[in-house]
């Protein structure tokens, strides 16, 4: 009797896994077949701005423009990736499918025009939307249509980035600090990996990056550098607070220009007029677009600042500021490519500081600031695998780990909810969001956390009985 319940489980786990295949295959492509397409447009948009550089000029037309597009047919679609992990966490008036379209067309008008921003959120954001418009014709409901969100964010960011490992474990980490729930681990791996092979197959190719260099062993019985390590880490810091940095100006930003512009329409006008401002001061336009590649001619890009010389020593601070003005003010497109853009040209400036190997730390600048921003170290170890090789993992994880510690209960995502705090804070106990955790944290500055322990502690005691 024992052995046929042990063969009905293993059935039902078969079974199980099938239905979710067969529920994610078209979603994946259908992802994959939307990632490749804004890829395409968003390369066609870099070209034209380059090509156009007075387009600058009309970015804060762009702007009122991309204000009334949300602000007419939007609906809830304005709060992007934090509605995803709303709707995930906690579902509400669900993702609508208007979101994909939208976000699309908002991200190629912000960079046709110079914004600088990313595309893993409108990656992400398009998977979510698609998802769920799968989802409700499949007739899901409750914890299986979270499976399927998560699943969608998953096919997005693989197919982005050229990354399934990650897009699979970032899917699930991104959700909540210091906890991974696997029970989407099989749709977000199926997902990843066929959004990734659509991309592809649509002629989609990502930019190949590499570390040259390669370590020396300093004795028969000790296989690391220990001066490396210790640098490796104190850069790993650099990267935490450098991560804080970038989401404390986001937010604070965000909350200025509402607190100070009565009429919202007029928010990316004076976001465009600073960015506008900011070229002509900086001296330069590396820092509009994504910067992965720059016009030739130009100096500073994600794949420049892995070699000497490729960066200034200023430059990721510049990509903080054009990068926080772009979004906070209403622009559209995602924050992890510059997140890279900033890391890489950080790890170019420690490098040279250190006296350490530039393209090794340019590497891991690009996976731990991003990793500290969205408090994601796991997945971004595996990115650095993915995208420069296993020789030097040990590295990646040092410096994605620190960076998470170092940035704190800070992040990009303000829905990301706290499950497991990096240190013991009252403020942090009950599985709060990162946004609720910062209005706590001003409600009750200088008062006994103590104290306001016990009011947390008597609260629960109340809702159990």
């Amino acid at each position: 009797m024992h052995y046929f319940k042990k063969r009905s489980e293993h059935l039902s786990i078969a079974l199980h896994l099938v239905k979710w295949t067969i529920y994610i295959i078209p979603i994946s492509i259908a992802v994959g077949s939307a990632v490749a397409l804004f890829l395409w447009l968003l390369e066609k948009a870099t070209q034209i701005r380059w090509n156009n550089e007075w387009l600058l000029f009309l970015l804060p037309l762009a702007g009122i423009v991309i204000h009334f597009l949300y602000n007419l047919w939007g609906k809830n679609s304005d709060k992007g990736n934090n509605l995803l992990m709303d709707e995930i966490h906690k579902p509400g008036g669900g993702v609508p499918r208007r979101m994909a379209p939208l976000i699309l067309l908002s991200t190629v008008i912000t960079h046709v025009f110079g914004g600088s921003a990313g595309r893993e959120g409108t990656a992400v954001q398009m998977g979510g939307s698609i998802a769920s418009m799968f989802g409700s014709w499949f007739g899901l409901k409750d914890i299986d249509m979270r499976i399927i969100l998560t699943a969608g964010i998953a096919a997005g960011f693989g197919a982005v980035f050229g990354t399934p490992l990650t897009g699979t474990i970032f899917a699930m980490e991104v959700l909540t600090i210091g906890k991974i729930q696997y029970d989407s681990l099989l749709p977000c791996l199926v997902a990843s990996v066929i959004g990734d092979i659509t991309c592809y197959a649509w002629g989609i190719h990502h930019t190949q990056y590499a570390i040259l260099f390669t370590e020396t062993k300093n004795s028969s019985w000790l296989h690391i550098d220990l001066l490396l390590l210790l640098k490796v880490i104190t850069a790993g810091v650099c990267f935490g607070l450098c991560s804080f940095l970038f989401a404390e100006i986001a937010h604070g930003l965000k909350t200025q220009f509402k607190k100070f512009i009565k009429h919202p329409y007029l928010i990316p006008v004076v976001g465009g007029l600073l960015i506008i401002a900011l070229t002509y001061i900086s001296g330069t336009k590396d820092y509009l677009g994504l910067g992965v590649v720059t016009k030739e001619g130009s100096p500073v890009s994600i794949v420049s600042a892995f070699h000497v010389q490729g960066a200034t020593t200023w430059s990721w601070l510049w990509k903080i500021i054009f990068t926080t003005v772009t979004l906070s003010s209403g622009f559209k497109g995602g924050e992890v490519t510059p997140l890279f853009f900033i890391g890489a040209t950080l790890g170019n400036t420690l490098a040279i500081l250190f006296n350490a190997p530039v393209d090794l730390f340019a590497g891991l600048g690009f996976i731990a600031v991003f990793a500290g921003a969205t408090n994601t170290p796991l997945a971004c170890t595996i990115m650095g695998i993915e995208l420069f090789g296993g020789e030097h993992t040990l590295y990646f994880a040092i410096a994605c780990f620190t960076a998470y510690f170092f940035s704190g209960h800070s992040g990009i995502y303000s829905s990301q909810k706290i499950a497991i705090p990096k240190i013991f804070d009252a403020h942090f106990s009950d599985e709060t969001s990162l946004e609720e955790s910062i209005k706590r944290r001003k409600r009750f500055a200088g008062k006994s956390l103590k104290k306001y322990q016990l009011k947390l502690n008597l609260r629960k005691d109340e809702k159990r009985n």
